[in-house]
């Protein structure tokens, strides 16, 4: 339950940011939140496998788009956006993890974690700011890519226990 809440305060803060500080703010919420939601979603999906996996990741997602909207309805678009994207992604990162399923833990996360990175940095802030802003999509992707790596190496306690699984 720790970590659905905590998945849900990263994707919730990263919504409400964007809305309020606008893109200048999504570099640095994808390095810290949204890289840290998209690890966590592979923590999730380990303990939920074969158990409703694709409805629980889909509530998830949903959920943090409805909270975002609820706190501030100013950011409907972003929550639209967010909800889009990490539908988007969740499906990506799920594929690109089961693609992996019989390789080391370190190289499921952070190879689900490159691609996902990928479709999320283009579908959001295409989304959200009606464009697609090249140096946004840019900073995100790095941003999403490097935090991700350290978040995986935090969440899943050092590399002797991801490369272990």
């Amino acid at each position: 339950m720790f970590m659905v809440l905590a998945y849900l305060t990263a994707n919730v803060l990263a919504n409400l940011s964007v809305a309020y500080f606008g893109p200048v703010s999504t570099p640095i919420n994808a390095f810290l939140l949204i890289a840290f939601d998209l690890v966590s979603r592979d923590a999730l999906h380990e303990r939920w496998n074969h158990k409703n996996l694709w409805l629980k990741m889909a509530l998830l997602i949903s959920t943090g788009a409805i909270i975002s909207f609820v706190l501030n309805q100013g950011a409907g678009r972003i929550a639209i956006a967010s909800l889009i994207a990490f539908l988007l992604t969740g499906f990506t990162d799920t594929v690109v993890y089961q693609l992996l399923k019989n390789h080391s833990r370190f190289l499921k996360v952070n190879g689900s974690n490159v691609v996902s990175s990928a479709v999320d940095s283009i579908a959001f802030p295409t989304i959200a700011f009606g464009s697609f802003i090249p140096w946004i999509v840019l900073g995100q992707f790095v941003a999403k890519v490097f935090g991700g790596y350290l978040w995986s190496l935090v969440l899943f306690k050092g590399k002797k226990r991801i490369s272990s699984n």
